[in-house]
């Protein structure tokens, strides 16, 4: 069974605008997190991410502007788990230092691998934000 993980990043002088547009439009999530990210013509919800020939499908399940971007994979729709990953935007009340939070859901034996691949997507953000 799928378990729930958290992992914050801090994400120092970057503007939220940025941010957002790279965490919550295909545009924004090609130069990062997939090779290329469709939106469905039809169902504005649905959303196709590629990896070289490969791909997933995934229902945007809740969104709030300037905030978070929640997924659920088309392979979890049944899973009584309900698993989804969650970009969450959020600023440090002392520090003003914008975090990233990253919730996402794997098997126990996975877990750390899909740690490590969450930090290499970051790194990735990163990269594309001009960090």
């Amino acid at each position: 069974m799928k378990e729930k993980f958290q992992l914050e990043f801090n994400l120092s002088n970057v503007s939220i605008n940025v941010l957002w547009t790279s965490i919550s439009t295909p545009v924004g999530l090609s130069e990062w997190f997939a090779d290329k990210v469709a939106v469905d013509g039809e169902n504005k919800n649905e959303f196709t991410f590629y990896w070289g020939k490969s791909f997933q499908k995934a229902i945007l399940v809740n969104n709030r502007l300037d905030s978070y971007v929640k997924f659920r994979w088309d392979e979890d729709r049944q899973d009584p788990v309900k698993p989804y990953f969650e970009l969450r935007i959020s600023i440090m009340e002392l520090t003003n230092e914008v975090v990233l939070t990253v919730t996402d859901f794997a098997e126990p034996e996975d877990k750390d691998d899909s740690i490590k691949l969450w930090s290499n997507q970051i790194e990735d953000l990163k990269t594309a934000i001009g960090l």
